[in-house]
């Protein structure tokens, strides 16, 4: 899927070391399906880490614990087991809310970034997607990219994604939301949300999907070649 034009032995060629691909960016972006595809056509193993906080989020809410309990917080993220993250279970909105509350907790999160950078220790590489990947998880990383789009066009795509499932809701109050978890995202302490200093900005609001990937594509591919020349 989607390597028409990159055939397995010719990326073999080109991608001779390790290649890590750290994706950035607000809720509703886009840069989970960007990565996915980028993954897919290199060959490389995915990694969305918003799941793992996600997974610690519902840990809490199926055993009835607070999510302001952190003790049983630290203890639900100790227990993540990366290979085994249920996309569909983890994708309701509750959860990505608690997701969006427990995510504060320092402990917590340093609990969860080894297990991100352990998956990225992967020896053909990783891509990985989240909002601290290029300024945190893998600072190293061989391609950071930062994607973004207005908080309008991210609601609603929110909106037809979840009417794509069968469900509904009002584009104001997804809105609202989108702009709630943008401030907890980019004001908390711990690994706030923002661009690493050298990542490259890519702006989806006016781009569709395909568009979106051959802009990414051609930032990895440019930095392919550079690494080969040398």
């Amino acid at each position: 899927m989607h390597i028409a034009n990159a055939s397995v032995l010719d990326l073999k060629r080109r991608i001779s070391e390790p290649l890590v691909i750290a994706i950035d960016g607000p809720a509703a972006s886009g840069k989970g399906t960007l990565a996915r595809r980028l993954a897919d056509y290199f060959h490389l193993p995915h990694l969305d880490t918003g799941l793992t906080y996600r997974a610690v989020a519902h840990m809490l809410i199926d055993k009835g614990w607070s999510l302001d309990d952190e003790a049983h917080a630290i203890e639900a993220a100790r227990q993540v087991d990366l290979a085994n993250l249920n996309k569909h279970a983890l994708s309701a909105h509750r959860v990505g809310e608690a997701a969006s509350r427990v995510a504060i907790i320092p402990e917590l999160r340093r609990i969860l970034v080894e297990k991100q950078r352990a998956f990225a220790r992967n020896p053909a590489g990783a891509v990985l997607d989240g909002r601290d990947i290029g300024t945190v998880v893998c600072p190293d990383a061989d391609v950071k990219l930062y994607v973004t789009a207005s908080a309008e066009v991210r609601a609603m795509r929110r909106l037809r994604d979840i009417e794509n499932r069968g469900g509904s809701a009002q584009l104001a109050g997804i809105l609202a939301d989108i702009r709630k978890r943008d401030e907890r995202d980019t004001g908390r302490a711990d690994s706030p949300l923002r661009p690493a200093a050298d990542a490259h900005l890519l702006d989806t609001s006016e781009m569709s999907i395909e568009a979106a990937f051959q802009a990414a594509r051609g930032i990895v591919d440019d930095t392919l070649a550079k690494r080969n020349a040398s």
